[in-house]
């Protein structure tokens, strides 16, 4: 039979990478105390990483040595046991859809849960509230637009979404043209110019 430690350790290896453990996974074993000692035993031994209060991951090893977990795939783990809706940046967003060149330094992400924030190692990862509309496309490249034009403002709108006609997919903006009534006032204009256009 394992021990407490043992057990811990076996059910966070066998997630995949970023899968998240939480000490009341582990009541069943033990009391709340010794389940928090072990957890914070295995994080002090560095054979796992605390990435939030009651939330943590196993280092992923190989040949070069071990390192945290990517960003995304914690963040998509933390997602799915919380059932919100996690999604890049607007940043990351305008970047990916070719609208800028800049890169962000921090990683950063949007979420319809609360404001957290997260710690991997040495980098720090935000992941922010934000209303609803920002997510209500979802995180294909409609939803990754209005994000983008969030981040871009007014004042670049008209220009990126000529750029974002030409480039995303025709079922993809039509999806951002049909949902216009839901963003801010200014977007759904500009979208609608846009649509005008052709």
């Amino acid at each position: 039979m394992n021990t407490l430690p043992e057990s811990i350790l076996l059910r966070a290896r066998a997630l995949p990478e970023g899968g998240v453990v939480s000490p009341k996974e582990f009541l069943h074993l033990g009391s709340r105390a010794a389940v928090d000692q072990a957890f914070s035993r295995l994080a002090k031994e560095d054979k796992l990483l605390r990435v939030a209060r009651g939330a943590y991951v196993a280092p992923i090893s190989s040949r070069f040595g071990t390192r945290a977990p990517a960003p995304e795939k914690v963040v998509e783990a933390l997602a799915s046991q919380s059932g919100d809706v996690v999604a890049p940046h607007g940043a990351n967003a305008a970047n990916a859809l070719g609208l800028t060149q800049q890169v962000p330094v921090r990683e950063v992400y949007v979420t319809s849960g609360r404001t957290r924030k997260l710690t991997l190692g040495r980098s720090e990862i935000m992941v922010k509230h934000v209303p609803r509309w920002m997510l209500a496309l979802g995180t294909g490249q409609a939803g990754a637009a209005v994000r983008a034009l969030a981040w871009l403002g007014p004042t670049h709108a008209s220009k990126s979404l000529a750029a974002l006609h030409r480039s995303l997919a025709p079922m993809e903006w039509n999806a951002l043209e049909s949902n216009r009534a839901t963003l801010p006032s200014w977007m759904a204009r500009a979208i609608g110019e846009e649509a005008a256009r052709v």
